[in-house]
């Protein structure tokens, strides 16, 4: 089968890109979760992403990059593998300027030429070891779907919330929207947590999943930064469980591993653990001697140019 892998990037160091944001969202110098510089900032992790895919991946098919008006530079565009795809050629006018990407993944399945088997991933995530299209897929075809096992996980939300009185995040917020609207259509929560790494999809199933919910995701189509409401897009991986389309894989950090950036410990366990998957996640919390440092340690683990960089 032919199998494609969709990126989301975004180089928000771009000052023509930060103008547009500010344009619609204003207050340029939030630092929120949900607005803040790790949310937008280009540390060249896509191109290390890349690096590793050629290295341990390189039966992908496609690679598609789907970006707001933007190249990265050191992207060799005359690569015919390679293709940018630009928010106006998936999502509707009411959506965009999107600085959401909870709300542009729902749209992923509208790529021109996307197959019916795909990958999904963030720019910050990585393939660590050799992996084969049945490391994603099923004998079946179907997606092996992996989630970080949380027991107990509707009850302990509703504890910290209604009992205790804590906000959730708004991330957590958002998989608990999915895990909801799943319940209330099939009778069945799923409490995995998405285990922020590649996932895979089946496209037809995607679009399903989609006109499922289609009342409830046009509800969010104006949410141009992430908004309470949104919908996360493990939507799609819980319905395709609860229709039997997907094969329900629990991860340890042995298969997948989420490396917070401003914690230097991660790196020693990233190391000693040597998952097949990791991600190297910015957030609020992370500042720019814990950019370079990331950066430092991909340059380092993915040191050869792929054919992807001019």
């Amino acid at each position: 089968m032919d199998i494609d892998l969709v990126y989301l990037w975004v180089n928000g160091n771009d000052p023509q890109w930060q103008a547009k944001r500010n344009a619609c969202i204003g207050n340029a110098d939030e630092q929120s979760a949900v607005n803040c510089d790790g949310r937008y900032a280009d540390n060249d992790e896509l191109k290390y992403s890349l690096r590793s895919v050629e290295k341990y991946a390189p039966w992908i098919h496609q690679i598609f990059i789907v970006t707001d008006n933007q190249i990265p530079a050191w992207l060799d565009t005359a690569n015919p593998k390679v293709k940018i795809i630009d928010h106006k050629e998936i999502m509707p006018s009411i959506c965009l300027p999107c600085f959401n990407s909870a709300l542009i993944e729902h749209f992923l399945y509208k790529i021109p030429g996307l197959s019916e088997h795909f990958l999904y991933a963030n720019d910050d995530m990585f393939v660590n070891r050799p992996v084969s299209a049945d490391s994603f897929f099923a004998s079946d075809g179907l997606p092996i779907i992996r989630l970080n096992r949380r027991l107990c996980r509707r009850w302990t939300l509703f504890f910290k919330e209604k009992i205790l009185g804590k906000p959730l995040s708004n991330y957590v917020l958002t998989i608990k929207n999915s895990a909801e609207l799943v319940k209330k259509k099939y009778g069945i929560y799923y409490g995995g947590k998405t285990h922020h790494n590649i996932d895979a999809y089946l496209k037809s199933d995607y679009q399903h999943a989609g006109e499922v919910f289609k009342k409830e995701i046009e509800a969010t189509l104006s949410n141009h930064v992430r908004s309470a409401n949104d919908i996360q897009r493990n939507i799609y991986s819980y319905v395709a469980l609860a229709e039997k389309r997907g094969h329900l894989h629990y991860v340890t950090q042995k298969t997948s591993f989420r490396l917070h950036i401003q914690n230097e410990h991660h790196y020693s366990k990233l190391e000693r653990y040597n998952p097949l998957l990791f991600c190297m996640n910015d957030s609020q919390y992370a500042h720019e001697k814990d950019r370079k440092r990331a950066n430092a340690y991909l340059s380092q683990r993915f040191p050869n140019k792929s054919r992807f960089e001019k």
